[in-house]
């Protein structure tokens, strides 16, 4: 009788299963769906019913390297991560054999035809677009499997050896056109305030001399020559009958 209750008890105490907060587990009952259950402790018939438990965070899944031609025919090395979150454990294990693979798998094929159609200067400045299109077509096909596509980002977009070349020249020219432009805009500033300098000496009376003076200073090694300003007075009269 002893031996009995040990078994039966050593059989209670291997029924035993413990399940996470963050987890939910399918109960098969002879190889058929008989239920979920929750967090916390819980019994099973060994022998008779399986458990599979299903964690329902946040889960992450490479897209390897591969290779992609965009729409105007440059080949591009890309890879991507998936994250996704099983929203309904049932479906996740019952419809689908290997949720991860299947999402990796899906996920791959939906980057190639997306990115296949569009061009590499649009591939390059808009990627969290590109990434939100594949997220879109993942999710339709992944939520009859329980799961939902939570986001997709491209991680690496490789370009070849000969266009990394021509977009660094392209990026050198740009630099040397803006620096042309900023050196004109400077030159046309200076000369602007150069026009207005001349006539405000112009039309104040005395300017002409006071600064024909400094200057004559500066290029005389402090040795000052002193004009008469009535001179100057009728070089101006002369450039203004000139005018």
């Amino acid at each position: 009788m002893i031996y009995i209750v040990i078994i039966v008890i050593f059989f209670a105490l291997t029924g035993l299963r413990v399940i996470n907060q963050y987890e939910q587990s399918i109960i098969l009952t002879l190889g058929k769906f008989s239920g979920m259950r929750g967090p916390g402790l819980t019994w099973i018939f060994i022998g008779v019913q399986r458990m599979i438990v299903v964690d329902m965070r946040i889960a992450t899944v490479d897209i390897p390297q591969q290779e992609v031609i965009s729409k105007d025919n440059v080949p591009l090395n890309i890879n991507a991560v998936v994250y996704y979150q099983i929203e309904d454990a049932k479906n996740a294990v019952l419809n689908i054999q290997n949720y991860k693979i299947a999402v990796a798998d899906f996920s791959q094929v939906a980057l190639c035809d997306v990115v296949g159609g569009f061009e590499l200067d649009h591939i390059l400045s808009e990627r969290e677009v590109i990434a939100h299109k594949i997220k879109e077509i993942v999710d339709v096909t992944t939520e009859s499997w329980g799961i939902n596509i939570t986001a997709i980002k491209l991680q690496d977009i490789e370009l070849p050896e000969d266009m990394k070349r021509i977009m660094a020249k392209q990026a050198e020219s740009e630099r040397e056109r803006r620096s042309i432009i900023i050196r004109a805009e400077g030159e046309l500033e200076a000369s602007k305030k150069l026009a207005e300098a001349a006539k405000l000496l112009a039309d104040t009376n005395g300017g002409l001399a006071m600064r024909t003076l400094q200057t004559i200073e500066k290029s005389s090694n402090n040795t000052v020559w002193a004009i008469p300003t009535e001179i100057l007075q009728g070089f101006a009269n002369i450039r203004n009958n000139n005018n």
